[in-house]
């Protein structure tokens, strides 16, 4: 098999990335925008010894599963993998990734519940960060990444956004092209604008907008203005500077240009108030649906509970006025202001919220002398650090809820607190990223009888 070689084959099944896997010649080949079923002639891109990479020359038989995609830029843009085939394939796709992961990552054997699907395919962010950059003739242009790259793919209408955010970011570029403002160039770090990042209340529809810049600029304020009276829904537009040479897209320093820099929200009955920083999930009527299985599994009534990676509160805050005590501990400073205000907001007296990193969470609950009957976790993308698995573990936490956007991260999690008593009864899928490859799970882990304190 060499590179360029064309090859017929049929797709059997999707990775957890979007990609089709076919053999030929008994290697494994990945190939993108493919759908289980299809068989087409694929070029060799890359060549292996077990594995290879290709791409589609030709259809030959559609999968039943296909369909014409309904995105002008999909394939070029890097964000979604799955506008190619119909929804009820897609669920099944990323259902199946749950399972592998948990049964063969974590060497697990759940009850696998069934995935709960997006209410709505397009429209359903909350949430966006568009790069700035230059065409090849040097002209500003915004979008998206393209796959594994960070070349921009202008796109004037995200169907997963807002209209109103595709409105601004219009707004934006011409208010930089009027005034001729200089963009950031990655490979050469030179140049100052470098993102929009644009957030909106699901249900208030208030928006703040961030304009991201290696520095200070005096056309800000100007800027701002504009785009308060150009959109009456904006309620702040703040400048971020990010002076760093590195692809994290928010730096340190905050300057509020117009209005205010949070936005208030209504997440699972609470009044939520977010500051530009703070995580908050970008889908947030199937993140009220995600929050309402993990309080399911939680079984919170009268009971201590310790919300670790707890961000702006939401998690917690769900299960507040079911539980006796609330205890968060979140590592991004603005987050637990956030956390606190939306505790007092709520009229919620029995939550607590501590600004450290989740590994110093027993120290912490040492402390307070609170004794937490159940642990809720919802890590970043990269899982835990084993220690704090160890560390909950010794504690004698008799219940653990797992929520993650990654099932292998996930699943490696949970198959540590395994090795560590417990077991893991339940797992079920919840969509909040149609289109794309990603997936949230929840998992519930119970302390084995004979491994309770």
């Amino acid at each position: 098999m060499n590179k360029n070689d064309i090859y017929r084959a049929e797709i059997t099944s999707l990775t957890n990335e979007g990609m089709g896997v076919c053999r030929i010649e008994g290697k494994v080949i990945f190939v993108p925008f493919a759908a289980a079923g299809d068989v087409c002639d694929i070029k060799i891109l890359k060549a292996k010894d077990s594995y290879g990479y290709g791409k589609i020359e030709n259809i030959i038989t559609p999968s039943k599963d296909r369909k014409d995609s309904d995105c002008k830029v999909f394939g070029k843009c890097g964000g979604c993998c799955f506008r190619h085939i119909d929804y009820k394939a897609e669920l099944e796709a990323k259902e199946n990734f749950i399972k592998d992961a948990f049964t063969r990552i974590g060497r697990l054997s759940p009850e696998f519940l069934p995935i709960v699907g997006n209410e709505s395919l397009w429209r359903y962010r909350n949430k966006a960060q568009y790069p700035l950059g230059k065409d090849k003739d040097g002209q500003a242009v915004c979008g998206f990444y393209a796959p594994n790259s960070h070349r921009i793919v202008p796109c004037e209408d995200c169907i997963l956004q807002p209209e109103i955010f595709s409105e601004i970011v219009a707004f934006v570029m011409s208010f930089i092209h009027e005034n001729r403002l200089s963009v950031y160039n990655e490979n050469e770090h030179k140049g100052v604008l470098r993102h929009i990042c644009i957030r909106k209340g699901h249900y208030s529809g208030e928006i703040c907008v961030v304009i991201v810049a290696k520095r200070k600029m005096p056309e800000a304020a100007k800027l701002a203005k504009a785009i308060m009276e150009r959109f009456p829904a904006v309620r702040g537009v703040v400048l971020n500077i990010n002076r760093e040479d590195t692809n994290v897209i928010l730096g340190e320093e905050e300057i509020v240009l117009a209005g205010c820099a949070e936005i208030t929200d209504t997440m699972c009955g609470n009044t939520i108030k977010i500051s530009p920083k703070s995580f908050y999930q970008v889908n947030t009527p199937m993140a009220e649906k995600l929050y309402g299985i993990a309080k399911e599994f939680a079984e919170p009534e009268g009971k201590n509970i310790a919300d670790i990676y707890c961000g702006i509160g939401t998690i917690g805050l769900s299960m507040a006025k079911a539980a006796k005590r609330v205890i968060g501990v979140e590592i991004v400073k603005s987050a637990v202001d956030n956390a606190k205000e939306n505790a007092l907001l709520n009229g919620i007296t029995n939550a607590e919220y501590f600004c450290t990193d989740a590994g110093n969470t027993a120290e912490i609950l040492k402390k307070i002398y609170v004794q937490p009957d159940v642990v809720v976790l919802d890590p970043a993308r990269k899982g835990c650090e084993r220690k704090l698995l160890e560390d909950i573990a010794e504690l004698g936490i008799d219940r653990i809820v797992m929520i993650s956007c990654n099932p292998a991260t996930a699943a490696r999690d949970c198959g540590v607190l395994e090795e560590l008593g417990y077991r893991c009864e339940k797992v079920r899928g919840v969509d909040l990223f149609s289109g794309t490859q990603h997936v949230e799970c929840v998992a519930v882990m119970t302390r084995s009888k004979e491994n309770r304190k």
